[in-house]
Protein backbone atom coordinates (compact mmCIF):
# COMPACT_ATOMS: atom_id res chain seq x y z
CA UNK A 1 0.00 0.00 0.00
CA UNK A 2 2.96 2.35 0.83
CA UNK A 3 4.51 1.68 -2.65
CA UNK A 4 0.88 2.48 -4.57
CA UNK A 5 0.82 5.37 -2.45
CA UNK A 6 3.86 7.02 -3.13
CA UNK A 7 3.65 6.22 -6.82
CA UNK A 8 0.56 8.25 -6.67
CA UNK A 9 1.99 11.53 -4.78
CA UNK A 10 4.54 10.95 -7.30
CA UNK A 11 1.98 11.25 -10.37
CA UNK A 12 -0.50 13.88 -8.57
CA UNK A 13 3.33 16.27 -8.24
CA UNK A 14 3.87 15.28 -11.87
CA UNK A 15 0.02 16.42 -13.18
CA UNK A 16 0.39 19.54 -10.90
CA UNK A 17 4.23 20.41 -12.99
CA UNK A 18 2.55 19.64 -16.05
CA UNK A 19 -0.40 21.91 -15.58
CA UNK A 20 2.01 24.57 -14.31
CA UNK A 21 3.60 24.51 -17.10
CA UNK A 22 0.79 24.68 -19.56
CA UNK A 23 -0.18 27.93 -17.43
CA UNK A 24 3.30 29.19 -18.23
CA UNK A 25 3.18 28.55 -22.12
CA UNK A 26 -0.22 29.87 -22.42
CA UNK A 27 0.29 33.28 -20.63
CA UNK A 28 4.13 33.50 -22.40
CA UNK A 29 2.32 33.03 -26.24
CA UNK A 30 -0.57 35.17 -25.14
CA UNK A 31 2.65 38.24 -24.63
CA UNK A 32 3.31 37.09 -28.07
CA UNK A 33 6.26 34.16 -27.83
CA UNK A 34 5.91 31.85 -30.25
CA UNK A 35 8.22 28.83 -28.75
CA UNK A 36 7.87 28.14 -25.07
CA UNK A 37 10.14 25.49 -23.21
CA UNK A 38 9.36 25.21 -19.64
CA UNK A 39 12.09 23.98 -16.88
CA UNK A 40 12.90 23.88 -13.55
CA UNK A 41 15.07 26.62 -12.75
CA UNK A 42 17.51 27.14 -9.33
CA UNK A 43 15.12 29.64 -7.32
CA UNK A 44 12.26 28.17 -5.41
CA UNK A 45 8.62 28.90 -7.37
CA UNK A 46 9.85 29.67 -10.33
CA UNK A 47 9.93 28.41 -13.42
CA UNK A 48 12.66 28.62 -16.38
CA UNK A 49 11.17 29.58 -19.75
CA UNK A 50 12.85 29.16 -22.86
CA UNK A 51 11.35 31.26 -25.29
CA UNK A 52 12.13 32.67 -29.13
CA UNK A 53 12.63 35.94 -27.33
CA UNK A 54 14.73 35.20 -24.48
CA UNK A 55 14.84 33.78 -21.24
CA UNK A 56 12.12 34.09 -18.87
CA UNK A 57 11.44 33.36 -14.73
CA UNK A 58 7.85 32.87 -14.39
CA UNK A 59 6.00 32.24 -11.20
CA UNK A 60 4.55 28.62 -11.18
CA UNK A 61 0.84 30.04 -11.61
CA UNK A 62 2.23 31.88 -14.84
CA UNK A 63 0.77 35.06 -13.43
CA UNK A 64 4.46 37.42 -12.75
CA UNK A 65 7.37 37.45 -14.99
CA UNK A 66 10.76 38.35 -14.33
CA UNK A 67 12.92 39.03 -16.98
CA UNK A 68 17.03 39.61 -17.20
CA UNK A 69 19.94 37.22 -16.29
CA UNK A 70 19.66 35.22 -13.07
CA UNK A 71 23.28 34.91 -11.29
CA UNK A 72 24.04 32.53 -8.90
CA UNK A 73 26.48 34.02 -6.15
CA UNK A 74 29.47 31.62 -4.85
CA UNK A 75 31.98 32.96 -3.08
CA UNK A 76 33.63 36.41 -5.04
CA UNK A 77 31.99 35.08 -8.43
CA UNK A 78 28.77 35.24 -9.79
CA UNK A 79 27.72 32.86 -12.33
CA UNK A 80 25.45 33.89 -15.22
CA UNK A 81 22.76 30.81 -14.72
CA UNK A 82 20.70 32.49 -17.44
CA UNK A 83 23.00 31.11 -20.67
CA UNK A 84 24.03 28.12 -18.54
CA UNK A 85 20.67 27.07 -18.82
CA UNK A 86 21.36 27.31 -23.21
CA UNK A 87 24.56 24.98 -22.93
CA UNK A 88 22.63 22.17 -24.13
CA UNK A 89 21.56 23.76 -27.16
CA UNK A 90 24.55 25.30 -28.16
CA UNK A 91 26.32 22.03 -28.31
CA UNK A 92 23.98 20.47 -30.14
CA UNK A 93 24.97 22.91 -32.51
CA UNK A 94 28.49 22.03 -33.14
CA UNK A 95 28.48 19.27 -35.80
CA UNK A 96 27.29 22.96 -37.51
CA UNK A 97 29.93 25.38 -35.84
CA UNK A 98 32.95 26.69 -37.92
CA UNK A 99 35.65 25.52 -35.54
CA UNK A 100 39.52 26.56 -35.35
CA UNK A 101 41.29 24.29 -32.78
CA UNK A 102 44.15 24.77 -30.91
CA UNK A 103 46.56 22.21 -30.74
CA UNK A 104 47.30 22.50 -26.90
CA UNK A 105 43.73 23.02 -25.95
CA UNK A 106 43.14 24.86 -22.30
CA UNK A 107 39.75 26.33 -23.01
CA UNK A 108 37.05 25.95 -26.00
CA UNK A 109 34.84 29.33 -26.60
CA UNK A 110 32.27 29.94 -28.98
CA UNK A 111 31.47 32.70 -30.77
CA UNK A 112 28.40 34.60 -32.88
CA UNK A 113 29.89 36.22 -35.62
CA UNK A 114 29.04 38.37 -38.18
CA UNK A 115 31.06 38.17 -41.22
CA UNK A 116 30.10 41.95 -42.50
CA UNK A 117 31.14 43.21 -38.71
CA UNK A 118 34.51 45.01 -38.20
CA UNK A 119 35.38 43.35 -34.71
CA UNK A 120 34.44 39.68 -36.30
CA UNK A 121 37.20 40.70 -38.91
CA UNK A 122 39.81 41.75 -36.33
CA UNK A 123 39.35 38.70 -34.07
CA UNK A 124 39.63 36.27 -37.09
CA UNK A 125 42.65 37.67 -38.40
CA UNK A 126 44.20 36.51 -35.01
CA UNK A 127 42.62 33.41 -34.82
CA UNK A 128 46.15 31.32 -35.05
CA UNK A 129 47.26 33.66 -31.88
CA UNK A 130 44.07 32.46 -29.97
CA UNK A 131 45.13 28.69 -30.91
CA UNK A 132 48.33 29.12 -29.68
CA UNK A 133 47.34 30.40 -26.14
CA UNK A 134 45.29 27.16 -26.24
CA UNK A 135 41.78 28.44 -26.99
CA UNK A 136 39.63 26.40 -29.93
CA UNK A 137 37.59 28.82 -31.05
CA UNK A 138 34.18 27.63 -32.51
CA UNK A 139 31.99 30.08 -34.78
CA UNK A 140 27.87 30.26 -34.87
CA UNK A 141 26.30 32.72 -37.15
CA UNK A 142 24.62 35.57 -36.01
CA UNK A 143 23.47 37.79 -38.95
CA UNK A 144 22.61 41.77 -37.12
CA UNK A 145 20.30 42.62 -39.61
CA UNK A 146 18.08 39.37 -39.53
CA UNK A 147 17.71 36.56 -42.63
CA UNK A 148 18.71 38.89 -45.45
CA UNK A 149 21.26 38.49 -47.94
CA UNK A 150 23.92 38.15 -45.11
CA UNK A 151 22.57 35.42 -43.87
CA UNK A 152 21.85 34.18 -47.46
CA UNK A 153 25.99 34.57 -47.47
CA UNK A 154 26.75 33.06 -44.15
CA UNK A 155 24.66 29.87 -44.95
CA UNK A 156 26.78 29.54 -47.91
CA UNK A 157 29.67 29.51 -45.78
CA UNK A 158 28.22 27.50 -42.66
CA UNK A 159 27.27 24.76 -45.29
CA UNK A 160 30.35 24.68 -47.39
CA UNK A 161 32.05 21.27 -47.14
CA UNK A 162 35.27 22.68 -45.71
CA UNK A 163 33.52 25.55 -43.82
CA UNK A 164 36.47 26.80 -41.89
CA UNK A 165 38.08 27.73 -45.49
CA UNK A 166 35.12 29.37 -47.06
CA UNK A 167 35.01 31.37 -43.74
CA UNK A 168 38.87 32.35 -44.39
CA UNK A 169 38.26 33.53 -48.09
CA UNK A 170 35.02 35.57 -46.73
CA UNK A 171 37.37 37.32 -44.70
CA UNK A 172 39.51 37.90 -47.51
CA UNK A 173 36.38 39.74 -49.29
CA UNK A 174 35.64 36.22 -51.29
CA UNK A 175 32.49 36.11 -50.91
CA UNK A 176 30.30 33.20 -51.75
CA UNK A 177 28.54 33.79 -54.73
CA UNK A 178 25.47 31.11 -54.74
CA UNK A 179 23.31 32.29 -51.95
CA UNK A 180 21.30 29.43 -49.54
CA UNK A 181 18.12 29.96 -47.58
CA UNK A 182 19.28 30.65 -44.20
CA UNK A 183 18.24 27.43 -42.18
CA UNK A 184 21.20 27.01 -40.13
CA UNK A 185 21.74 30.51 -40.05
CA UNK A 186 18.02 30.99 -38.75
CA UNK A 187 18.04 28.35 -35.96
CA UNK A 188 22.37 29.92 -34.76
CA UNK A 189 20.48 33.58 -34.52
CA UNK A 190 17.64 32.76 -32.81
CA UNK A 191 19.64 30.73 -30.23
CA UNK A 192 21.63 34.29 -30.13
CA UNK A 193 18.86 35.98 -29.14
CA UNK A 194 18.32 33.47 -26.07
CA UNK A 195 21.58 34.19 -25.18
CA UNK A 196 20.96 38.08 -24.87
CA UNK A 197 23.47 38.62 -28.32
CA UNK A 198 22.92 42.68 -29.26
CA UNK A 199 26.12 42.90 -31.13
CA UNK A 200 29.09 41.40 -32.28
CA UNK A 201 31.51 39.52 -31.86
CA UNK A 202 29.67 37.91 -28.47
CA UNK A 203 31.62 34.91 -27.32
CA UNK A 204 30.30 32.26 -25.13
CA UNK A 205 32.75 30.25 -22.84
CA UNK A 206 32.39 26.91 -21.79
CA UNK A 207 30.41 27.07 -18.64
CA UNK A 208 27.97 29.85 -20.20
CA UNK A 209 29.18 32.60 -19.43
CA UNK A 210 28.66 35.19 -21.74
CA UNK A 211 31.67 38.23 -23.14
CA UNK A 212 29.89 40.38 -24.96
CA UNK A 213 32.39 42.24 -27.69
CA UNK A 214 35.97 41.48 -29.22
CA UNK A 215 38.68 40.57 -26.64
CA UNK A 216 42.45 40.27 -28.16
CA UNK A 217 44.04 36.90 -27.33
CA UNK A 218 45.99 37.97 -24.29
CA UNK A 219 42.76 39.43 -22.69
CA UNK A 220 40.76 36.22 -23.98
CA UNK A 221 43.18 34.17 -21.60
CA UNK A 222 43.27 36.22 -18.80
CA UNK A 223 39.31 36.36 -18.56
CA UNK A 224 38.96 32.80 -19.37
CA UNK A 225 41.47 32.11 -16.01
CA UNK A 226 40.33 34.23 -13.68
Amino acid sequence: MNKILTALSLVLISMNSMADDVAIIKSLKQLGAEKVEVKPSPVKGLKTAITDQGILYVSEDGKYVLQGKLYELNGDKAIDVSSSALMGTLESYKNEMIVYPAKNEKHVVTVFMDITCGYCHKLHSQIKEYNDLGITMRYLAFPRKGMDKTAEQMEAIFTAKDNAYALNEAEKGNLPQQLKTPNIVKKHYELGIQFGVRGTPSIVTSNGEMIGGYMSPKELLAALES
